[in-house]
């Protein structure tokens, strides 16, 4: 059987630390963590999309390109990405279905509608082909022309490594010809999008295909950026990361998603081209992304206004914008990161993006969605507008989340594991096997509820595994066969080598304590809190679960108190301590003598953060005054 690269796979050339295990040899069991978020993905969120693709006007926008349809255009101008995407997540989740006629029906009549679509030229673009024509490309400070072409090349790449949508390919490499053609040439003009993205689809259809000239391309994009060639009139050239060259860039900047999508394809170039100084700058940015500029989420973004990056440790919890897109985002140029050094720190910020930007997204029956995720919803919010809804929603007028978490969801299980010459990295945990030329590893685990994590290794050489020891873990001890073994994390990683023929079980314990989290104290907005985590899990407080007549502002905790882990109603560990309530006074907004009333003790409850809102919509936060305060 051809094995099946998941959405990442450097060529052999590529100066990468790590190659990624196949789709097809890796498996989430389908009661682990994962593997039920992959279900839910499959029997929820995918069919969702594929629907609302029709009802929003996304597949008749194209059918008014052939005269399949009649009327007027509908939904945004770059709504053709929402299908392209979708098409990325049926082809993903056909390497893991192959025998879904349905789904496999969806592939080929979307790809023979974009057949139909395209112009002979390779031009593809519902929207300046019916309402624009003569504006092609020439507005590509706003057009979204290449991001929309980004995500038909995505969406080929993955049907071209799941073995499906032949149509589907040949549209992409036309379409990507075209590019090549127009912008590829020395005299060329610059040809860049002020919403990046092609960049990395580019040079993954290198990888695919082998043609130089996408990779060449997809270079030239990033070096030509930061030289003020786009109209940044609305929000200024940060917006559209045309402020400064990417080799020079001292901190992240601008609109999140494009910032990221971009640093993605960087990423992917300098590996593919050996540029140091090039995958220097993705090391420099990094280091202020997730140094002075995220959310103890993993949520990145702290504007509304532009959807941007705010000022060093400008991270409102109430006012988090924390867009769904940015935290997949993260994940994709954190695994990029992982992969070109094996360095441990990317893939704990991958896992912390997974486990709550990114899961606390979705609803528990996977449609119905956030786009922006805060971290506070104050009481008394009017959550009536789609931009800061106070409950998930089925579908956003900008509907670019939900398919992006369904192409992200069904290749879930090509970000768990990696090889090398030495042996077998495993970064994500979760009940499940992984299957490479080394040997077998199948894992048990209740992860992140548990850090218990059993794995019995069987290889017919000796060979090293490596367990990736989280940064949130202080204390992690390991066991073969029941034997305690005297080895110590290096870079992040246990590293256990030894002759598997015989097969051994693997235990590994991650300590997993309630940690009582304080930020930066140049963090203003969060001063005089803390926040709750357990493993790679941030908690929250929910109105549902205070008693009658407590407003959720009122509420203080000790933060030396016992935090102690519980089970609710579909919630396998909550959190209880002692708590107080602390009522106003009175109504003055302001004041100087008004005594603090007494506080009424009560037990406090809180939950993962990624599953607020699923019991009943209502007030929340993460970071929880304490009785220190005044």
């Amino acid at each position: 059987m051809t094995a099946h690269p998941g959405p990442v796979q450097p060529t052999s050339g590529a100066t990468s630390a790590l190659c990624p295990v196949a789709l097809d040899d890796v498996t989430f069991a389908a009661d682990g963590f994962f593997g039920r978020w992959q279900r839910r993905n499959a029997t929820g969120t995918l069919p969702h999309c594929i629907a609302q693709l029709q009802v929003s006007g996304a597949l008749d926008n194209l059918r008014l390109v052939t005269g399949e349809a009649t009327g007027e255009f509908r939904d945004m101008w770059f709504a053709d990405s929402d299908v392209h995407k979708t098409l990325e997540a049926a082809a993903w989740q056909l390497t893991s279905n192959p025998d879904d006629e349905r789904l496999r029906a969806f592939v080929d009549a979307t790809a023979a509608l974009l057949v139909k679509a395209q112009g002979d030229d390779g031009y593809l673009n519902s929207h300046y082909t019916v309402v624009k024509p003569e504006l092609r490309w020439q507005e590509l400070h706003y057009s979204h022309e290449l991001y929309v072409a980004g995500h038909l090349i995505q969406a080929a790449v993955a049907a071209a490594r799941a073995g499906v949508g032949d149509d589907l390919v040949a549209v992409a490499r036309r379409c990507a010809d075209l590019l090549v053609d127009r912008f590829g040439g020395a005299d060329a003009p610059p040809g860049i999008d002020g919403h990046p993205g092609v960049e990395t689809a580019l040079v993954e259809l290198f990888r695919v295909t082998g043609h130089r000239p996408y990779l060449d391309l997809a270079r030239r994009m990033v070096d030509r950026r930061g030289h003020g060639v786009l109209d940044g009139e609305r929000f200024g050239s940060a917006y559209l990361q045309d402020h400064v060259p990417v080799r020079q860039a001292e901190e992240v900047a601008g609109h999140v998603v494009r910032q990221l999508y971009l640093l993605a394809g960087v990423v992917d170039v300098a590996v593919e081209t050996g540029d140091e100084e090039l995958f220097d700058a993705a090391r420099r940015l990094w280091d202020d992304a997730f140094g002075r500029k995220t959310y103890i989420t993993g949520a990145q973004g702290s504007r509304h206004r532009d959807e941007a990056f705010g000022d060093p440790y400008e991270l409102p919890a109430d006012r988090a914008y924390g867009e769904t897109c940015a935290a997949i985002a993260s994940v994709h140029w954190n695994w990029r990161m992982l992969l070109a050094t094996g360095e441990s720190r990317y893939g704990d910020e991958l896992e912390r993006a997974l486990y709550n930007a990114v899961a606390g997204s979705t609803s528990e029956d996977g449609t119905n969605f956030f786009y922006s995720n805060p971290l506070h919803l104050r009481t008394g919010h009017d959550g009536s507008h789609e931009d800061a809804p106070s409950q998930r929603l089925p579908w956003y007028s900008c509907a670019c989340c939900p398919p992006n978490l369904a192409r992200l969801v069904a290749s879930l299980h090509g970000y768990a594991a990696t090889t090398d010459d030495t042996g077998v990295q495993v970064h994500l945990y979760s009940a499940g096997a992984v299957r490479t030329a080394a040997g077998e590893v199948v894992t048990r685990t209740r992860y992140p509820w548990d850090g218990r994590v059993e794995l019995d290794v069987t290889g017919p050489v000796p060979f090293t595994l490596a367990l990736r020891v989280p940064g949130w873990c202080a204390e992690a001890s390991v066991r073969v066969d029941g034997v305690p073994v005297d080895v110590r994390a290096e870079d992040g990683y246990l590293r256990l080598h030894r002759d598997w023929s015989d097969g051994a079980t693997v235990t590994l314990d991650l300590a997993m304590p309630v940690r009582v989290v304080t930020a930066h104290p140049h963090v203003d907005a969060v001063r005089g809190c803390v926040a709750l985590a357990r493993g790679p899990l941030v908690y929250c407080v929910e109105q549902v679960d205070l008693p009658a007549g407590v407003v959720l502002e009122d509420v203080r905790v000790d933060p030396t108190a016992a935090f102690e882990p519980t089970g609710l109603p579909g919630v396998p560990v909550a959190l209880t301590a002692p708590a107080a309530t602390v009522p106003p006074g009175d109504d003055a907004l302001y004041r100087t003598d008004v005594p603090e009333p007494a506080a009424t003790p009560f037990r406090l409850t809180a939950v993962p953060y990624f599953l607020w809102g699923n019991r009943s919509p209502g007030p929340m936060r993460v970071w929880i005054p304490t009785t220190t305060t005044g």
